[in-house]
C-alpha cells in the first residue's frame, strides 16, 4: 500500500484521528475538536443515533413478539455467544463471522462495534482510584510502577466527573476518594440493614451507595448537553432515550459535533497505523471499508487509539514497519503482554426476613458497593492486592402455581411478596503476569484481512485465593446481618467474563518495561496516545470508565500542548 504525502491528499487529512467512539473515543473526540482540531473518528461498527437508534427503549414486555425471549433460529446465528442474547438487546451483539478469535484458552470477549461502544452496554458504576491503587505495584513488586499517582488525575476526575454526572455520597474513605458527586440513589432498607451491621462489627470495611453515572439531578452542563434526569426504569442496557445516564452517544459525540470539527465514519475497520520512516513518527491509519472492503488511508498529526483494550493491542500488533517489525512502538517486545481483568467469579446470594412491610418503590440503576479492604496498607493476606463487593437487595411478587382450575387461576392473578433476598458479587484485582497475553495468528484473517487475535490468558493460584477470601468473608457478613439460606459460590467464570480487559500497552516510566509514558503517549511513537483498557498498568479493583475518561482527557489537553509548541 502505497504511503502518499499528506500534503497530496488533503481530502483524506486531518489535524486528529480516533480510533474508537467508546467511552474514551468519545472523550478524545469531545477534547480534540472542543481544542479547535479537525478530528475524524473512526468507528468499525455501524452508527447509533441517540434516541432513534434504540429500537426497544420503550417497548413494553407484550411489545416485544416472543416476550423477549430469542427463537432458536436466531439465537443460532451468534453462536456460543451469550451476550445481549435478549429480543430486547440482540441489535449490540455481534456475529462470530465479524471478527472471530482464536482461545488459546477460554476467554470471553465482549464487543461493542456501533458507535457509542460499550458506553451503551455498561454497567454505569463510577468510582475512583487512590494512592493504594497507583502503588500497588511498586509496593508487591508484580507489574511495573506507575509513572502517576493519584495527585496528577485527581483534577481530571473532577473535570470528567461535572461533565458525565455522577451521583454518590462524600464517604471519606481514604482507599476510594470522593468525587464531584450529584444527589445518590438511595440504599433501600436491607441493605442499609447489612450496611449497618457492617458499621457495628468491623472497622475495616464499609457498604456505601455505589457512585455512579446517572444524573440525578441535572445542572446546566447536563441540559446544555440535552439529557434530562435519569428515571429509573432500568432499561439502560437498550440505550436511554433520556440522557439520565452517560454514554458517548447521549454526551460527547454530540458535543463534539457541535463544534463543526468532528467528522464521524462508521463502518471503518482499522487494519494499522502508517508510520513514516524519514518523519519518525505516525502519519495517518490505515482503514477497510467494511460495506466495500476497499482499503484507504487517513492522515493526521495526533492518533488516539480507543478501539477497547484487546482490539487497541490488535491494531498496534499490526502497524508494523521496518523500524517497528513487531508492532508499533514496541521496542520493549511488550506489546499484548500482561494483560489483566477483573475477578468476577464470586458471587453470593441470600434470604431476610426482616421488614415484612416494607418494599421497593420504583427501581434502582445502581446497587450498594463495599470498597476493598484487604492488603490496603499492608501485605496480610496469603495473596496480593483484593477485591469491592457490589451489593443489591430487593423483594419480589412470587406467583403460587400448584394446583389447578379457578384455584391455580385466583393464585396467579393474584401474587404476593415473597421473602427480601440479598447478593452479592466481587470485583477481584488479577495481578498482570507476563504470560497472560494476546499476539495475532500467524496465518488466519478475518474476512476484513485482518489477523486473528490469540487470547492467552488464564486464572493463577492469586485469583482462586482471593475467590475463597470473598465467600468466607461474604458468608461471615452475611451471617451477622441474620440473613438465611446463604449461598457463596465460585462459578469458575471465564477470564474476560467482567468486560473490563486492560493491559497490553502498559503505562511505565521505563521505556524497556512499559510502552507508555505518563502521558499515554508511546515511548517511541510521540504522536501515538492510547488511553483506553490497553493503557492500564494494573486493574485495581474499582470499574476503570472512569479513570479512561480522565486519562483521555488529561492526554488530550497534553497533547494539543505539545502539538502548538511543535513538538508532535
Amino acid at each position: 500500500m502505497a504511503n502518499f504525502a499528506i500534503d497530496a491528499t488533503p481530502a483524506m487529512t486531518y489535524d486528529a484521528i480516533v480510533i474508537g467512539s467508546g467511552i474514551s473515543g468519545g472523550w478524545a473526540a469531545k477534547e480534540l475538536t472542543g481544542k479547535g482540531l479537525k478530528t475524524l473518528v473512526l468507528e468499525r461498527g455501524r452508527d447509533v443515533k441517540h434516541v432513534t437508534d434504540y429500537p426497544t427503549a420503550n417497548l413494553n414486555p407484550w411489545e416485544l413478539e416472543h416476550r423477549g425471549q430469542l427463537p432458536l433460529a436466531v439465537r443460532a446465528q451468534y453462536g456460543n455467544i451469550r451476550s445481549f442474547m435478549r429480543e430486547d438487546t440482540v441489535h449490540w451483539a455481534i456475529k462470530p463471522d465479524e471478527q472471530p478469535f482464536v482461545e488459546e484458552q477460554p476467554f470471553t470477549w465482549t464487543r461493542g462495534y456501533h458507535v457509542g461502544g460499550k458506553s451503551l452496554l455498561w454497567a454505569r458504576q463510577t468510582q475512583r482510584w487512590s494512592d493504594f491503587d497507583f502503588e500497588g505495584p511498586a509496593r508487591d513488586g508484580f507489574a511495573v510502577d506507575w509513572p502517576i499517582r493519584y495527585a496528577d488525575l485527581a483534577p481530571w476526575y473532577s473535570y470528567v466527573e461535572k461533565f458525565a454526572g455522577i451521583s454518590g455520597n462524600k464517604d471519606g474513605l481514604p482507599n476510594l476518594p470522593d468525587g464531584e458527586f450529584l444527589p445518590p440513589i438511595e440504599l433501600n432498607c436491607v441493605e442499609t440493614h447489612l450496611q449497618g451491621t457492617i458499621a457495628q462489627h468491623y472497622k475495616d470495611r464499609q457498604l456505601i451507595q455505589g457512585r455512579c453515572a446517572h444524573i440525578t439531578k441535572p445542572q446546566p452542563i447536563h441540559t446544555a448537553q440535552g439529557r434530562a434526569q435519569c428515571q429509573h426504569r432500568t432499561l439502560c442496557v437498550r440505550g436511554c432515550p433520556f440522557g439520565g445516564y452517560f454514554s458517548s452517544n447521549a454526551s460527547t459525540l454530540p458535543w463534539a459535533e457541535r463544534t463543526g470539527k468532528m467528522t464521524l465514519r462508521p463502518h471503518s475497520v482499522v487494519h494499522s497505523i502508517i508510520y513514516d520512516e524519514k518523519k519518525g513518527r505516525a502519519s495517518g491509519v490505515r482503514v477497510v471499508d467494511a460495506n466495500t472492503l476497499q482499503m484507504m488511508e487517513f492522515y493526521a498529526n495526533i492518533i488516539f487509539v480507543n478501539g477497547s483494550a484487546l482490539n487497541s493491542n490488535l491494531i498496534l500488533l499490526n502497524s508494523i514497519s521496518t523500524r517497528f517489525p513487531n508492532g508499533l512502538g514496541n521496542d520493549s517486545g511488550l506489546l499484548g503482554k500482561y494483560i489483566a481483568w477483573h475477578n468476577y467469579r464470586g458471587k453470593i446470594s441470600a434470604q431476610y426476613d426482616g421488614f415484612p412491610d416494607k418494599t421497593t418503590d420504583g427501581k434502582n440503576p445502581s446497587n450498594g458497593y463495599i470498597p476493598r479492604f484487604r492488603n490496603l496498607y499492608k501485605q496480610e493476606m496469603d495473596f496480593l492486592r483484593g477485591y469491592a463487593t457490589g451489593v443489591g437487595g430487593g423483594r419480589n411478587l412470587s406467583q403460587n402455581q400448584e394446583g389447578m382450575g379457578l384455584a391455580l387461576k385466583e393464585r396467579l392473578l393474584n401474587p404476593k411478596l415473597g421473602p427480601w433476598h440479598i447478593s452479592g458479587w466481587m470485583q477481584g484485582e488479577t495481578v498482570p503476569l507476563e504470560k497472560n497475553h494476546v499476539r495475532l495468528d500467524p496465518t488466519r484473517t478475518d474476512k476484513y484481512g485482518i489477523p486473528q487475535l490469540i487470547t492467552a490468558a488464564g486464572w493463577s493460584e492469586n485469583d482462586d485465593k482471593m475467590v475463597v477470601d470473598f465467600m468466607t468473608q461474604m458468608t461471615e457478613m452475611f451471617t451477622l446481618a441474620g440473613f438465611r439460606n446463604i449461598k457463596a459460590v465460585d462459578t469458575h467464570s471465564n477470564p474476560g467474563a467482567d468486560i473490563h480487559e486492560m493491559g497490553g500497552v502498559r503505562m511505565g516510566k521505563d521505556p524497556k518495561t512499559s510502552l507508555l509514558n505518563q502521558w499515554n503517549q508511546l515511548h517511541h511513537c510521540k504522536n501515538v496516545f492510547v488511553t483506553d483498557g490497553a493503557c492500564m498498568t494494573s486493574t485495581s479493583t474499582q470499574n476503570p470508565s472512569l479513570t479512561y475518561m480522565a486519562f483521555t482527557a488529561r492526554a488530550a489537553n497534553y497533547a494539543v500542548d505539545q502539538l502548538k509548541k511543535k513538538n508532535l
